[in-house]
C-alpha cells in the first residue's frame, strides 16, 4: 500500500474530481463507493473495484482490514490522511475508506419484462433517488428505468442512499419511458391525488406492474402519466397533503409484496 501527503498527487486529484463531478464521472465511466458496506455489497456481487483508498484512522478498523486483505493483489491500494482523505472524499461525513469503479454499461431496457419495474421521472434529490432504488430492491424490483431529468443513479450520494441496492439490479438511465411503455404487457400505475384515482389498497397487484413515481412538486409529467393504465392513491387520514416520493413507493411496493404473498 502506498501512502500519498500532498493534493498535488495525480490519485488525489482523480479520486476528488469523480466524488464531486458528474461530467468527470461520466467522462472516465468511473465512480465512487463511498464506505466498507458498499465496497463489500459490490464484492459479494462479483463486480471489481480498480482502486481502494483508506485515510489513516481507517486503518485502524477491522472491517476495512478485512477488506485491504481481501483486495490484496487485486486492486492497487493507497493511504491518505485523514485530512486529505476528507478532501477526496466529497461526503460530508467521510467514512475512512473508499473505491474506484468501472460504471456499470447497460444496453437498452427492455418493455416486455415478466416482472415489475419502477419507472423514476425526473427525481433529482440524491437521498430519494438513493431511497427508492434501496426500497425497490428490498421489495424484490430487478428493473429501473430512470428518466432523462433524474440524478446520476451512480453517483456517490445515490449509491451512498441506495446501501447496496444498485449491484442487485438493473438501473437504466436516461431511459424513453414513455416510448417503452407503450409496449409493457401488465398494469401501468401512478399514485396521483384526485377523486378519479382508486384506493391503493382496493386494487388487484398480483401481475407484474410498471410503477410510476415522480418527482415531488412536479409530479409525473404529462407524457408519463398518460401512459398510465390505473390511478391509485394512498388513503391518509391525517391533515398531511402528501407523502416523500420514497415513502410513497414504499407502501404501494410493500403492498404489492403483501397481496402477492
Amino acid at each position: 500500500m502506498i501512502v500519498i501527503q500532498s493534493r498535488d498527487n495525480p490519485l488525489v486529484k482523480r479520486v476528488h474530481a469523480l466524488s464531486t463531478s458528474g461530467r468527470e464521472r461520466r467522462k472516465q465511466g468511473l465512480t465512487v463507493l463511498d464506505g466498507a458496506h458498499l465496497v463489500a455489497a459490490a464484492l459479494d456481487a462479483g463486480v471489481g473495484v480498480c482502486q481502494l483508498v483508506v485515510s489513516e484512522s481507517g486503518l485502524a478498523s477491522e472491517e476495512h482490514q478485512a477488506l485491504i486483505a481481501r483486495l490484496d493483489r487485486l486492486c492497487p491500494q493507497a493511504t491518505l490522511p485523514d485530512k486529505l482523505f476528507a478532501h477526496v472524499s466529497g461526503l460530508d461525513t467521510p467514512s475512512g475508506l473508499l473505491a474506484l469503479m468501472a460504471t456499470p454499461a447497460l444496453g437498452a431496457p427492455v418493455a416486455t419484462v415478466a416482472q415489475s419495474v419502477v419507472v423514476l421521472d425526473g427525481v433529482q434529490d440524491a437521498g430519494n433517488l438513493g431511497t427508492l432504488l434501496r426500497t425497490a430492491a428490498a421489495a424484490g424490483i430487478q428493473h429501473a428505468w430512470l428518466t432523462e431529468g433524474c440524478a446520476q443513479a451512480w453517483s456517490p450520494r445515490v449509491l451512498r442512499a441506495g446501501m447496496g441496492a444498485h449491484f442487485l439490479m438493473k438501473v437504466y438511465e436516461r431511459v424513453d419511458a414513455v416510448s417503452l411503455l407503450a409496449d409493457f404487457p401488465g398494469p401501468v400505475m401512478a399514485t396521483v391525488l384526485g377523486a378519479r384515482s382508486q384506493s391503493l389498497y382496493a386494487v388487484d397487484l398480483a401481475a407484474p406492474t410498471a410503477w410510476l413515481f415522480g418527482a415531488e412538486g412536479r409530479g409525473l409529467s404529462p407524457a408519463l402519466l398518460a401512459r398510465a393504465t390505473c390511478h391509485v392513491h394512498i388513503p391518509m387520514p391525517g391533515a398531511i397533503e402528501s407523502l416523500n416520493v420514497a415513502a410513497a413507493a414504499a407502501i404501494c411496493l410493500f403492498e404489492q409484496v403483501r397481496q402477492q404473498g
